[in-house]
C-alpha cells in the first residue's frame, strides 16, 4: 500500500509538472493576444512581395480599433477604416509586417502606415506630437503609398523628413475590396534613425490608415494608439532540460525511498 501510495505521488508530481508547463504556455499565448503583434519565426525568406502569399497564415493576425485623428487640423471626426488587422513573420535577419484592412475602391491615393517609438523619451503615437503630459520623442513611420514606400522621421507634427538612407520596402495589393500592403526591412540596420527590432523584446508600434477615395492625406486619416510588437526569439530548450531534471530527482527519489520503506518491512 506504502508502495502504490509513493508510486501515485510520484505521478502527481509529474502531472503538476505538464500542467505546470503548458499553463505558463497558454498564460503568454492569452498575454500577447489582441495586444501584440507577434512575429513568427520562420525558415527561408519573409514574403515580402507578396501580401497575398499563402506563408502569411504562419502568423496568427490581431486586429486593432481605429479611430479618426481629431487632435490637428485638418480632422478626421469619424474613422473610413474602423480596424486594421496585422500580422509579421521574421527569419532572424529579415522582417516583414503585413496590414489588412478593407475599402471598397481602389485609389491611387490609398495609404498605409506603421510607427515605431525610437528613443527614450515617451513619445505620442501621431509623429511623436508633444500631448498632455508626454513630452513627445521620435519615431521612425514606415509609410507606403501606390508604388512608392518611404522611411520617416519625425518628433511632432510638422517635422517629419524622410531619411537619406531608406531601408523599408513596401508592396499594397488590392483584391475583392481589401487591401494587403507589406512592409519589410532587415531587423537590425544600424541605422540610429530606425527602429532597432531584437527578438524577445516588446516595442510600441501603432498604424494609420488613409483613404484616398474620401479625400484624405496628411493629417486626415485613420489612426490607432500605441499597441506591441514582439518578433520570436529562437527556441528555448532549457525547459526541457529543467523538467528532465525534475524527473530524474523524483525518480532517484522514489527509489532511494522505497529501498527504506522495504527494509523496514523486512525488519
Amino acid at each position: 500500500m506504502i508502495i502504490v501510495r509513493i508510486k501515485f505521488g510520484y505521478l502527481l508530481f509529474l502531472a503538476f509538472l505538464a500542467v505546470a508547463f503548458f499553463y505558463s504556455l497558454g498564460s503568454a499565448g492569452a498575454q500577447e493576444g489582441g495586444v501584440v503583434v507577434f512575429s513568427k519565426l520562420i525558415e527561408g525568406p519573409v514574403p515580402a512581395d507578396d501580401p497575398w502569399s499563402a506563408l502569411w497564415n504562419q502568423s496568427q493576425a490581431v486586429e486593432f480599433p481605429l479611430s479618426g485623428q481629431v487632435h490637428w487640423e485638418p480632422r478626421l471626426l469619424l474613422p473610413t477604416v474602423t480596424s486594421v488587422k496585422a500580422r509579421s513573420l521574421h527569419n532572424g535577419a529579415d522582417l516583414a509586417i503585413l496590414l489588412e484592412y478593407p475599402d471598397p475602391e481602389q485609389d491611387s491615393t490609398d495609404a498605409a502606415a506603421i510607427e515605431f517609438p525610437t528613443g527614450e523619451e515617451k513619445a505620442h503615437f501621431a509623429h511623436g506630437q508633444p500631448m498632455l503630459q508626454v513630452e513627445g520623442g521620435p519615431v521612425n513611420i514606415w509609410f507606403w503609398k501606390g508604388d512608392q514606400t518611404q522611411d520617416l522621421n519625425a518628433k511632432g507634427f510638422g517635422t517629419l523628413t524622410a531619411q537619406a538612407q531608406q531601408d523599408v520596402r513596401g508592396k499594397g495589393v488590392w483584391k475583392d475590396g481589401m487591401w494587403r500592403v507589406a512592409f519589410s526591412r532587415k531587423l537590425q540596420t544600424g541605422d540610429q534613425k530606425d527602429v532597432q527590432i531584437t527578438a524577445g523584446e516588446f516595442k510600441q508600434i501603432a498604424f494609420a490608415i488613409w483613404e484616398g477615395s474620401k479625400g484624405e492625406q496628411g493629417s486626415r486619416k485613420s489612426v490607432s494608439s500605441w499597441w506591441y510588437f514582439r518578433a520570436e526569439p529562437p527556441p528555448d530548450h532549457s525547459i526541457w532540460v529543467y523538467t528532465l531534471i525534475a524527473v530524474a530527482g523524483a525518480v532517484v527519489f522514489e527509489i532511494v525511498l522505497v529501498r527504506r520503506v522495504r527494509k523496514k518491512v523486512k525488519v
